[in-house]
């Protein structure tokens, strides 16, 4: 079953900034980030996802039902979790979740028992009873996730769920964030503008900037294997490249990382050759990888996407967005720190 369908779907505001501009996207299950620059659509596609704002054009299916005319239903199948702090600091957590998923069509018995649920999940069953204005960033964040999951839905939006982390805490919520597709049965979008939390842990990807479509495609498929192989030694790195080099090989450098064109497979015992001669302690010899940041910074659109696409479990239509890259395709010393 399609999640998520769009058809030249756009939003333009008063001020004739156009948020969205003919967006064509099919979703299907899995764990899919939504990916961009700040300011390149992407809140505005989940408000129109869930019936808060109305798309200037064209149309859109969340799990088949219409945003516009089945508010009631989608709110019952889908759980979405904001990106800004609105928690009532003076309730405590498991009144909040209670009353969400009430609002979500529980009844009261039900709710009482799914926000304990919930709140166990993420872990703040034994803090369930404090209020939320004494919770740290993390737990705060936990508990816009409780609410999100409180009535059991087919769906979850997650609008930057890592906001404001320490890098400890973005482990867990993304850690957290993956037991619940793979495990709980429930399909999951990402929304981020960190490419690197998105490569880790979602099985598909749907990237727009400046609201047009740049590409939707499974991560395998946009982290090739490349024919060039990766070698880091814990020390050495200068001798080991005059070295390589000495024996007939093309070394590139990047920092202390060395890269040699796998030209032939003889490379890697030349290679490993090389650093046991100057006895050098190895700490990987890997074919390299694309990633998706470099995906997107190159700005060539990539093959496959001249048609519509096929990718499961993200398929899209060409857009007319010009080659460029969003500029989310950066990523910071710390995110890069979370790529895998």
């Amino acid at each position: 079953m399609t999640l998520i369908a769009t058809d030249s779907l756009t939003k333009r505001y008063a001020n004739g900034v156009a948020a969205l501009s003919e967006l064509t996207v099919g979703v299907e299950p899995g764990i899919i980030g939504l990916v961009g620059a700040n300011g390149a659509g992407k809140s505005t596609l989940i408000k129109i996802l869930l019936g808060l704002l109305p798309p200037t054009a064209g149309t859109v299916r969340v799990l088949g039902l219409d945003p516009a005319t089945d508010t009631e239903q989608i709110r019952a199948r889908v759980g979405y979790m904001p990106e800004h702090d609105c928690l009532p600091p003076d309730l405590v957590a498991s009144e909040f979740v209670t009353h969400m998923a009430r609002i979500s069509g529980l009844p009261k018995t039900a709710a009482r028992e799914r926000a304990s649920e919930a709140l166990r999940h993420v872990g703040l069953y034994e803090e369930r009873y404090r209020q939320i204005g004494g919770y740290s960033t993390g737990m705060k964040q936990r508990v816009k996730l409780a609410q999100a999951l409180a009535h059991d839905p087919d769906l979850l939006l997650l609008d930057e769920p890592t906001n404001g982390l320490d890098p400890a805490g973005r482990d867990a919520m993304l850690s957290l964030i993956h037991r619940i597709g793979t495990e709980f049965g429930i399909s999951v979008v990402v929304c981020s503008h960190l490419l690197g939390e998105v490569e880790r842990i979602c099985d598909s990807l749907i990237a727009i900037d400046g609201g047009k479509l740049l590409r939707a495609d499974r991560i395998s498929a946009m982290t090739e294997s490349i024919d060039v192989l990766v070698v880091e030694v814990a020390e050495g790195a200068d001798e080991l490249a005059a070295r390589l080099a000495e024996l007939g090989l093309t070394v590139r450098r990047d920092g202390a990382i060395i890269q040699v064109p796998l030209t032939d497979q003889e490379n890697y015992d030349v290679i490993l050759g090389a650093v046991a001669e100057l006895d050098l302690p190895l700490h990987s010899l890997d074919q390299r990888r694309h990633r998706v940041a470099e995906l997107f910074a190159s700005g060539a659109r990539q093959p496959g996407l001249a048609e519509p696409a096929t990718a499961q479990p993200a398929t899209a239509q060409p857009s007319t967005a010009q080659p460029g890259a969003p500029s989310a395709a950066q990523p910071s010393a710390e995110e890069a720190s979370h790529v895998g």
